[in-house]
């Protein structure tokens, strides 16, 4: 079984049992801040995907783990961000418009306003596997 360390500092996205034997061992507050350094995201918006309040974020120690929602999230995120960076070719500003950009087939949100649920995750996923093979995304 696969730590959750190493699913955070893989340079590739997660399987999806990467993804669920993580989560259920708790991933390291710690490595929040990893996530959001992939392209810079803010504390609340590293708290919105998170589900939880940036001032409950704040409170946990680096060595803290978190329930199995909160590591599933973050880990659903680091692999939305690393789709993110390689459909976008590594461009870090282009994936945070990318993210804070209305988007019309996500009835006119921005993905990172979806993020709050994991159906979220996976539709703003699907705008990427669209755009990745050229359709209008």
């Amino acid at each position: 079984m696969e730590s959750p360390v190493s699913q955070i500092d893989s340079p590739t996205r997660s399987s999806p049992f990467g993804v669920i034997n993580s989560s259920r061992q708790g991933v390291l507050r710690s490595q929040v801040d990893e996530v959001a350094a992939l392209v810079g995201l803010t504390d609340r918006e590293m708290a919105y995907a998170l589900n939880m309040t940036p001032r409950n974020l704040h409170r946990l120690k680096d060595e803290q783990r978190f329930n199995v929602d909160a590591s599933e999230r973050l880990l659903l995120l680091k692999n939305l961000l690393m789709h993110a960076l390689d459909t976008f070719e590594g461009r870090k500003p282009t994936v945070l418009q990318w993210l804070r950009t209305p988007i019309r087939e996500l009835a006119s949100q921005a993905p990172l306003q979806l993020l709050d649920t994991v159906t979220g995750f996976g539709l703003a996923d699907d705008v990427l596997g669209r755009l990745d093979y050229g359709l209008p995304a």
